[in-house]
C-alpha cells in the first residue's frame, strides 16, 4: 500500500476514534461542558475523566513517538518550544475563554457540524473566520511567520506537488 493511502486510512481512522470518543464523552454537548467548567455552582467533574486519559494516552504515545527519528508515516516532527511564550500564553487565553464563553471547542464543533446541529454552524463560521484573520494580522502583529505544517509533507498528498496542486 502506497504511504499516501496509509496517511489517509490512518486518518480516517483516528478521525473517527477521536470524533466517537468525543460523542460518548459528552464532550460535544455545551452544556456538560459548561457544567464542567462552572467550579462555584453544579460542577460536574466527569470531564476531567476524559482530559485525564487524553493527557495519559499523549504521555505514553509521545514517549515512544520521540524514540523515532521521523514519524511512522513520512514527514517531520515539529520543532517544540523549550517554554511557553507570548503568543502561546495569549493564545491559551483566548481559547479558554471562547471555551468558557461558549461551552464548546474545535474538535466538539466539527462532530456537532458533521451531527447537523445549527448553533454550531455559526460558531464554526466564526471559529474559521478566526482563523484566517489570524492568518493574515496575526504574522505582522507577532512579528513571526506562520508555523509551517510539518506533516504530511506536501508531496505525501495526492494531487499536490512543492509548486502547487496539479
Amino acid at each position: 500500500m502506497k504511504r499516501a493511502a496509509k496517511r489517509w486510512i490512518t486518518a480516517l481512522a483516528l478521525g473517527l476514534l477521536f470524533g466517537l470518543g468525543l460523542g460518548i464523552s459528552g464532550m460535544t454537548q455545551p452544556d456538560k461542558v459548561l457544567a464542567f467548567l462552572d467550579l462555584t455552582g453544579a460542577w460536574d467533574p466527569s470531564l476531567a475523566l476524559v482530559m485525564v486519559a487524553a493527557i495519559g494516552a499523549f504521555a505514553v504515545v509521545f514517549r515512544i513517538a520521540r524514540r523515532r527519528p521521523a514519524p511512522l508515516l513520512g514527514g517531520r516532527f515539529p520543532r517544540l518550544p523549550k517554554r511557553p511564550d507570548g503568543r502561546l500564553l495569549g493564545g491559551a487565553a483566548l481559547f479558554g475563554l471562547g471555551w468558557g464563553l461558549a461551552g464548546i471547542c474545535p474538535g466538539p464543533a466539527l462532530v456537532d457540524l458533521g451531527a447537523g446541529l445549527g448553533d454550531v454552524a455559526v460558531f464554526s463560521a466564526a471559529m474559521v473566520g478566526g482563523i484566517l484573520l489570524h492568518r493574515l494580522v496575526g504574522a505582522g502583529v507577532s512579528g513571526q511567520a506562520p508555523p509551517d505544517r510539518v506533516a504530511p509533507a506536501p508531496e505525501a498528498v495526492p494531487g499536490v506537488i512543492r509548486q502547487g496542486v496539479r
